[in-house]
């Protein structure tokens, strides 16, 4: 519904030729082979009301090839970033590290440096090549005691060594502060950054297609290729495909990439004169909300993620799109302007307990935090000039603004943990994909070449 920079609107108004979906995959994570028995130890703080002091030096490099001595290397430099991220640690700043000598061996960690510098606990790491790829050994010592709270052992490839930190961040997360944490999860989003241009009787137009990225926006790469407008990508609940909408029939319709086994799919089954858009997960990952004209006004739809079983949720002469669903896979949330200007309505899936929630002048975009937060994040008008992301909450029963009223900022979606969401804002000139804390806090940039928009937080 946003007119011109918005979604509603830009996707009705566009169309496109077509090739073909390149379906790409990526390396396995690393696979944890040894997990010894663990002391019930908590890293905590010894400054009591203050998180946890935590260093994080460099891997030790157990050959001196340069392979090696680089993975060791990034994996220490990923993993503080990783756990900085999350700000349940204070991470004591690398630049601060040069004094203390590294560790000979995992055994062998200089200790009262390390109390000195005011670290209440050290991650101590080893990478040694094997003959089937890479070891990679970690230990969480209490630096007053000198006990491991967590101590693991994982074998993988070597050719993507931030995985084996993001799988360590999580795990340390989860161990010591019962942190849902999201250093491996992805980003997916539209992009145009490749300067492709269609020619045709309406004139050049641009390409944008689906790109994913890890979720600091590291290893960002096209998934696919298309001389049309592949956009709104939506993961399913186990990462492994993306729901998007797509222009290459030269009308829009719903495609579904399974990226790890080069397989597309079209369950929405669209034509010129049937357009199916905005695909959203059930959080079961067993069927797909989505918006289409198959009837004449936009409205929703739900299908079985094959395409089977197709019934239309909402019936008004007015428009109503952008679907997301509750955790629960019982209620939907979407936009409508039914009563004048956008605003964001929830319906149970059944079609009962229609209900607004929005007070804005204008909303549209919304989403469906995960449990137990139970909020739903949105765009809303701001100002005359722009959109800024607001957070409704259950709870409280009010929306609160989150971002800054800098440029505009659209397209929220929540991260797995819900601790954090992404959007896409014109604050750095053209669209960029950017990732903030659900407290407004620690924004970040994510995207730099082209323009992009409509992202979306694997779970």
């Amino acid at each position: 519904m946003m007119m011109s920079n918005h979604l509603f609107f830009s996707i009705l108004a566009t169309a496109a030729a077509s090739l073909a979906l390149a379906a790409q995959t990526q390396p396995p994570p690393p696979a944890t082979v040894q997990q010894p028995d663990q002391i019930s130890v908590t890293i905590g703080s010894g400054s009591p009301g203050l998180p946890p002091k935590i260093a994080v030096p460099d891997f030790i490099p157990l050959s001196s090839d340069a392979e090696t001595v680089a993975a060791a290397k990034t994996i220490g430099q990923v993993l503080w970033d990783d756990l900085n991220f999350e700000r349940e640690f204070y991470l004591i700043p690398r630049d601060t590290y040069r004094s203390i000598p590294q560790a000979a061996s995992l055994d062998r960690v200089p200790l009262d440096r390390w109390r000195q510098l005011g670290a209440d606990g050290v991650i101590v790491g080893s990478v040694q090549k094997t003959a089937n790829g890479v070891t990679v050994t970690m230990k969480l010592l209490q630096v007053e005691t000198g006990q491991a709270a967590m101590a693991k052992e994982y074998s993988g490839t070597i050719a993507n060594p931030r995985l084996f930190a993001h799988t360590i961040s999580d795990e340390i997360h989860q161990n010591q502060r019962a942190v849902r944490g999201v250093a491996r999860t992805k980003l997916a989003f539209t992009s145009d950054r490749d300067g492709e241009r269609v020619k045709g009787p309406t004139g050049s137009r641009d390409i944008s297609n689906i790109y994913i990225s890890d979720y600091d926006g590291a290893n960002q790469r096209r998934v696919t290729v298309t001389r049309s407008l592949d956009i709104t990508p939506a993961w399913s609940p186990d990462g492994r495909a993306l729901a998007y909408t797509s222009y290459r029939r030269g009308f829009a319709d719903i495609f579904v990439s399974y990226l790890y086994e080069g397989r597309l799919e079209n369950p929405a089954r669209g034509s010129e004169k049937i357009n199916n858009y905005l695909p959203a997960w059930s959080r079961d990952g067993t069927k797909i909300a989505f918006m289409s004209s198959r009837d004449g006004n936009p409205e929703i739809y739900i299908m079985n993620r094959d395409g089977s079983g197709l019934r239309r949720l909402t019936n008004h002469p007015n428009a109503d799109v952008t679907p997301t669903w509750s955790p629960t896979g019982t209620q939907i949330a979407f936009t409508s302007d039914r009563t004048g200007q956008p605003q964001i309505w929830i319906v149970n899936v059944d079609g009962t307990g229609l209900r607004r929630i929005s007070t804005e002048s204008y909303a549209d975009r919304p989403t469906w935090s995960p449990d137990p937060h139970n909020e739903i994040a949105y765009t809303a008008r701001s100002s005359a000039a722009g959109y800024d992301v607001s957070v409704y909450s259950f709870e409280q029963g009010k929306s609160v603004r989150i971002t800054d009223g800098i440029g505009s900022n659209e397209s929220p979606a929540f991260s797995a943990s819900g601790r954090h969401f992404t959007f896409m804002s014109s604050r750095a000139g053209k669209y960029q994909i950017f990732t903030i804390a659900r407290d407004g806090n620690d924004l970040r940039q994510i995207t730099r070449t082209g323009e992009n928009r409509y992202p979306n937080w694997s779970h």
